[in-house]
């Protein structure tokens, strides 16, 4: 049975089908597709156009900085943790590396209804709060990790251990993820997508150096969510009002992506 954090991967899902249809940002017809068979029924601001938006416009920045990861390393197996129903195997493509899929293991069950395995995808059930699925990754070899859409529901501590366990598990390690601040998890308790699906806790950092370990990962450098060339994809009106609500001072208060190293 999916639970509440686990339906949160149909709003992210919405929001790329929503995009991919316009023809703006990301083209995803395997969200087109899914969306259309599951058909969850979002409510709310879940199904925004303005979240739709800056969903898809977070998958992008996320598959960027992962083809540029892949072209510099190419031994590194990737990890997609918390992968839910996104295609991202697909848009970025293996190209010879070991790609692994994670998440809960109902939703890796949904998962194969739609994708297949091969000799270099793999999908793994595990829950991150619980290293014993990297066993089935090959230990002192190189990683990437795509982390997003996770971080805001585990504590400081759960993610100082998974972060600990990546370390401690692979020779280098490059990891992107995105993140509620303090005053963003705080403002999810008024209001937030993820509570029209039943989830009303989640957690925040301020400073990306606090979850660093000795010998573990290393902040390196913040992300922008929400480029100028793609938002530069909307027009008219839409696009100043996005820039105002999602690309502004205010929205970073709320929400940040950072990217750490292990080398």
């Amino acid at each position: 049975m999916m639970t509440n954090v686990n339906k949160t991967l149909y709003i992210p899902l919405y929001g790329k089908a929503l995009v991919s249809r316009k023809g703006i940002i990301l083209t995803d017809k395997k969200a087109e597709k899914i969306w259309e068979k599951e058909g969850f029924p979002l409510k709310g601001k879940s199904r925004s156009k303005w979240l739709a938006y800056y969903m898809a416009m977070r998958a992008a920045v996320f598959d960027n900085w992962l083809k540029n990861e892949m072209a510099h390393d190419s031994s590194a197996s990737v990890l997609h943790i918390g992968c839910g129903m996104d295609s991202r195997i697909e848009r970025v493509g293996c190209g010879g590396h070991k790609w692994y899929d994670i998440d809960f293991p109902e939703v890796i069950e949904l998962r194969k209804k739609y994708y297949t395995q091969t000799e270099n995808y793999t999908m793994t059930a595990g829950d991150v709060r619980n290293a014993d699925w990297l066993s089935v990754i090959p230990a002192g070899t190189n990683a990437i990790v795509v982390f997003e859409g996770v971080s805001m529901y585990l504590t400081q501590y759960e993610l100082k251990c998974f972060m600990q366990a990546l370390a401690e598990h692979f020779s280098a390690v490059k990891l992107l993820m995105d993140c509620y601040t303090e005053r963003g998890a705080a403002a999810t308790k008024i209001k937030n997508p993820i509570n029209d699906v039943g989830v009303n806790s989640v957690y925040g950092i301020d400073d990306p150096e606090i979850l660093e370990t000795v010998p573990g990962l290393s902040f390196l450098r913040e992300h922008d969510m929400t480029p100028q060339n793609m938002i530069n994809e909307l027009k008219g009106a839409e696009r100043i009002c996005f820039k105002t609500m999602f690309g502004g001072r205010f929205a970073k208060s709320i929400y940040r992506i950072y990217e750490f190293e292990k080398r």
